[in-house]
């Protein structure tokens, strides 16, 4: 007795004897059309890319053969369509080696048998010439046509003609047929919904999209369509500046010049050719579909290669072609294995290559590149470790500092108006007591007085002003453990405050603490904390509203998950500058008030408080605190204070 798995625990049965034996999976080849037809390719419209690629293989073919001299010459290979509205037939042509009578029955009647297998084994050169592989290809012409015919030539000497029919089902008919120059006519007899097919306009239209670049000339009604030349193809040497702008421009109409670009051309361990354009920014990128086009052997295969490239490359544009990147039996779809990540791992490389290329041959060149270049460097480096330690010194950051004069020294370098230096360089800067913290802002405009604070008091601020920022910066600090990124508007440090003493009154309160009686009152908000300090800087802001950094990053990092724009916190800190007029003034006007009866408030009181308020609205304005339901208040509010001060001549 015997245990098997397959009946549960605690069951038992007797071992029963099983004969050996051999033999051979049956296909029905009834069932393999419809699965052509339905599951194997995803859109109808590749049977011309499959058809034009066997084409431009026997071409080549011919041509291998014939410098072995096994075979005819012949002339200068094209593939030739031509359009029969009235019999409802489409004929693609080619003058390449053609077959003999044994050969169609061998690569045509055997479904996925491949010729190419064999012909490569014979030759062993020039195996990047040959485009399929598969034996799949010649089938898609079912899935538009009810009838497929294909007359042939071999290229061999004493070589008959042959035609060979087939309706779409299991049965065909093979004869003799006439045909006096080497090659091979498939003739479609299309389907009625697919008569599409005989408009010249759309068969143009497949050719510019998947034949484009195919290296034999592709002609529609005589015209040559196509455009041969790949230029990622031929030596990056061989190429100028306008090839590479001609091709883009070509590829990626009215898109503007791009901003720079990377040639790609290894043979091993792949062979990979292609050109990688970085675009200048232009609103929105695409980050999950890409823009970079594949091809297999200058055959256009797919527009998505998500699979092949890193994400944070996605919105690069261009062309990469490989024979090597596994796709499925269709082309059509790529299968994500080992040397795909390794292609993704090379393109990665040679695009941090091409950076510091530039960054060391052209500081200027490449920092007015950066803020289009930014978004890829920054999420390449948050999401791919490798490739972070490869563009390390590579990352650039707006500064308050100016620009260096002398030629020995690049950092920081101007350019477009701006001023940027590296994370390395800006810490050389650092002084001694605070050379671990990094000061950054992230809104010039919203943060103005307390960037003016720090930059009046010989502070260099780092400028930090993109969504990817707000990712960023955590990443830099947990790249850098040594470092604390702190924000502007976050708190001072007593290198800006003036540490000059108060004088007391009578009942011992300093003009600090009234004014923070007097805003604690009039706000009447527990949740803002009040600060009353002297500040150094000139024209230093009468009130700011500082925002802990870690408290801040909370509350931005909830908008984000939330999928809305940061406001402020409600529990933040309101800094009131003491030594700025309008509040030694609204001091004095408090110290003048008069008391009008036990439930009358003074109108000086009423006029201080709501001046109060009013300084903190301004410095909330100031960083974006007001909501839109807000604002109509507020500017009520003011026109009543400007109206009472108007009254009492102020």
């Amino acid at each position: 007795m015997v245990w098997s798995p397959y009946l549960g625990s605690g069951f038992q049965t007797a071992a029963m004897s099983v004969m050996e034996e051999q033999g051979q999976i049956q296909i029905h080849t009834e069932n393999i059309f419809p699965i052509i037809k339905k599951a194997v390719y995803s859109g109808h419209e590749v049977f011309l890319r499959e058809l034009v690629s066997n084409g431009v293989d026997a071409i080549n073919k011919r041509r291998m053969a014939a410098m072995a001299g096994d075979c005819s010459e012949g002339d200068e290979g094209a593939i030739r369509i031509t359009v029969d509205r009235e019999a409802k037939t489409l004929t693609i042509a080619d003058n390449g080696i053609g077959m003999t009578a044994d050969e169609v029955k061998r690569y045509i009647n055997q479904v996925a048998f491949s010729s190419a297998e064999d012909f490569l084994e014979k030759y062993k050169q020039e195996s990047d010439a040959i485009i399929g592989h598969f034996g799949l290809g010649f089938y898609s012409s079912f899935m538009v046509a009810d009838r497929v015919e294909l007359v042939t030539l071999s290229a061999k000497s004493d070589a008959e003609a042959i035609r060979w029919s087939c309706d779409g089902s299991p049965n065909f008919s093979l004869s003799s047929a006439e045909r006096v120059i080497p090659g091979t006519d498939v003739i479609l007899h299309l389907m009625e919904e697919e008569l599409e097919y005989l408009e010249p306009a759309r068969i143009r239209t497949l050719i510019n999209t998947y034949c484009d670049f195919m290296a034999v000339p592709v002609q529609l009604e005589g015209e040559t369509v196509n455009k041969m030349n790949a230029p990622w193809r031929k030596s990056a040497r061989d190429l100028t500046d306008k090839d590479y702008i001609d091709l883009y421009n070509y590829l990626y109409p009215f898109q503007g010049d791009p901003l720079l670009w990377v040639h790609l051309n290894t043979d091993y361990p792949y062979n990979l050719q292609g050109i990688l354009f970085f675009p200048k920014q232009q609103g929105r990128a695409d980050w999950e579909k890409g823009e970079i086009k594949l091809y297999c052997n200058q055959v256009f295969v797919s527009d998505s290669i998500k699979e092949v490239v890193p994400r944070y490359l996605l919105p690069l544009r261009g062309v990469i072609d490989s024979p090597d990147i596994p796709l499925n039996v269709s082309r059509s779809a790529l299968q994500t294995d080992r040397r795909v990540r390794s292609i993704g791992n090379f393109v990665a490389k040679k695009i941090a290559d091409r950076l510091r290329s530039l960054k060391k041959d052209d500081a200027s060149a490449y920092a007015e590149a950066w803020d289009s270049l930014a978004p890829f460097v920054k999420i390449g480096a948050m999401e791919d470790e490798k490739f972070a330690d490869q563009v390390a010194e590579l990352i650039l950051f707006g500064t308050s500092a100016q620009a260096t004069d002398s030629d020995d020294q690049l950092d920081p370098v101007a350019a477009g108006g701006k001023i940027f230096t590296t994370l390395e360089g800006y810490r050389s800067r650092l002084p001694a007591e605070n050379d671990k913290r990094v000061l950054y802002s992230t809104d010039d405009v919203a943060q103005a007085g307390a960037l003016n604070l720090w930059t009046s008091q010989g502070a260099e601020v780092l400028k930090l002003e993109t969504v990817i920022d707000t990712q960023f910066i955590p990443w830099l600090e947990q790249r850098h453990e040594d470092l604390t990124f702190q924000r502007v508007d976050a708190e001072l440090d007593d290198s800006l405050r003036d540490e000059e003493a108060e004088l007391a009154d009578q009942d011992g309160a300093t003009d600090s603490e009234r004014l923070r009686s007097l805003i604690k009152d009039a706000l009447d908000n527990d949740k803002v904390t009040i600060q009353v300090q002297a500040l150094k800087a000139e024209g230093a802001p009468p009130a700011m509203i500082l925002l802990p950094e870690q408290m801040r990053r909370l509350n931005d990092m909830g908008a984000l998950m939330e999928q809305r724009l940061p406001g402020l916190p409600d529990h933040h800190v309101l800094l009131v500058n003491r030594r700025h007029p309008l509040v030694e003034g609204l001091l004095k006007l408090k110290s003048g008030s008069v008391l009008v009866g036990q439930t009358q408030a003074s109108p000086t009181e009423q006029l201080s408080q709501n001046l109060a308020r009013h300084l903190y609205d301004m410095a909330r304005l100031g960083v974006g605190g007001l909501e839109p339901n807000e604002l109509a208040g507020f500017q009520t509010r003011s026109a009543e204070l400007m109206g009472t001060l108007m009254q009492r001549g102020m």
